[in-house]
């Protein structure tokens, strides 16, 4: 059997990316049964044309070509998506005819980035929303453009103090898909927390994915920061919000721009967390983005992220991230708690750990004098590209622990953001 051309995987996936899954299929089983594809044409060999023109490319794939001048060539607003492997149980949520075509497929890294792309099923009410509470659509608009959001208001809400966790979804994820997989609304339920999930715009990333890479979406005040800043605002605004308990955090791409965000808004946010993630710094651009999630890793620029000029603050953060994640690779976790360490008189312990049936870890704590955990790092030993310990209900999840929802809320709580 031959495999499938880079070329005709790439308008698969664009039709799998635009819902057109009837043709993506049937382009696929014409591939694997040798057919040549009648919509591409011919090209060099580090391009990837069709005849509708240049196509955004999955990161998997493009990730493998040899000249990055062809990569630079691409708009980076369009194209970089933090995109990876689903796990295998997410399988049976393909279509029947798809999920066969792509157990055929071994072109390296192709099916399992496909397979992230499939448009899945929405989220059942009872997934997303626990009974009582409420999970309302907005928006919120400033120079920089707009973005919709969802927010998650406890039933227990009497109009007292409450905390607050901002959400960064993934790439190809929605807040629906978000709060389905990590189930923090109903942590939220529990300890009658506020959440709120920013939604990025297709019309700002064809995957959905934060524009963490892009030095104009790396400062205070200005791009993608701004507007997730706002959008924190304006639910302090519109609700009573304890300032001192605003935390962020996010999966993939999205918790590239937590840190991010956390970074350039210290004065706003107590603490971050960061699964699967990347740290503010390491890239700047589509080539130094590719090569970040790697792990080649280029001199971080502290100036680049943050307050320009202004001496980084510190900010407590907890990090996850799987050993075994070909997206983006773990070393990027250990940069994560790096870069957020501004300090020299933390201790360092380390613990071992593990799930029953499920997977080990082991969980580095950098302790102050008085004994409190200001920066957490676990490594989850097996674990992929996905949010630990999450639901199946959503994207990106592997159920096999630990709990990343559950430590990261504890961490937060455990936290105070100290000034006016």
């Amino acid at each position: 059997m031959n495999n499938p051309a880079p070329n005709d995987m790439i308008e698969a996936l664009r039709l799998t990316q635009a819902g057109r899954l009837s043709e993506a299929t049937a382009l696929l089983q014409k591939l694997l049964g040798g057919e040549p594809s009648p919509i591409t044409r011919p090209t060099d060999r580090n391009t990837t044309r069709t005849a509708i023109g240049i196509q955004p490319p999955i990161i998997d794939l493009v990730a493998e070509i040899e000249d990055i001048a062809d990569v630079e060539a691409f708009s980076a607003k369009e194209t970089l998506g933090v995109t990876g492997s689903i796990q295998r149980d997410a399988g049976p949520h393909l279509p029947g005819p798809l999920r066969g075509v792509l157990d055929r497929f071994d072109l390296r890294g192709a099916g399992q980035a496909l397979r992230g792309l499939l448009k899945r099923s929405p989220p059942l009410p009872p997934d997303i929303e626990p009974v009582g509470g409420k999970f309302v659509a907005k928006s919120f608009s400033n120079d920089a453009g707009s973005r919709a959001y969802k927010l998650y208001i406890p039933s227990g809400y009497r109009g007292e103090l409450r905390p607050l966790i901002v959400m960064l979804h993934g790439c190809t994820q929605s807040p629906d898909d978000f709060a389905a997989g990590t189930r923090m609304n109903f942590a939220a339920e529990e300890h009658a927390f506020f959440v709120v999930y920013p939604e990025q715009a297709a019309a700002a990333n064809a995957s959905k994915c934060w524009n963490w890479f892009n030095s104009r979406d790396q400062k205070r005040g200005q791009g993608e920061p701004s507007l997730i800043a706002g959008i924190t605002r304006q639910v302090m605004a519109d609700y009573k919000i304890d300032t001192r308990r605003i935390y962020i955090a996010g999966l993939s791409a999205g918790g590239a721009a937590a840190a991010v965000v956390g970074e350039a808004y210290p004065d706003l946010y107590a603490a971050v967390g960061v699964h699967s993630g990347l740290a503010c710094g390491v890239a700047h651009d589509l080539p130094s983005a590719f090569a970040a999630m790697r792990g080649e890793h280029t001199p971080r620029e502290p100036k680049r992220c943050g307050r320009q000029g202004e001496y980084r603050q510190f900010l407590p953060t907890i990090v996850f991230h799987g050993d075994r994640d070909a997206t983006v690779h773990p070393r990027n976790g250990l940069e994560v708690i790096e870069r957020a360490n501004a300090r020299d008189d933390l201790q360092n312990i380390v613990e071992q750990g593990g799930v029953a049936a499920g997977h080990t870890y082991t969980r580095s704590i950098h302790q102050d004098a008085s004994g409190c955990g200001v920066l957490e790092l676990w490594v989850v030993h097996g674990a992929g590209h996905a949010w630990s310990g999450g639901s199946p209900a959503g994207s990106y999840t592997d159920a096999k622990g630990p709990d990343a929802t559950k430590e990261m809320l504890r961490f937060f709580l455990e936290h105070v953001r100290r000034g006016s």
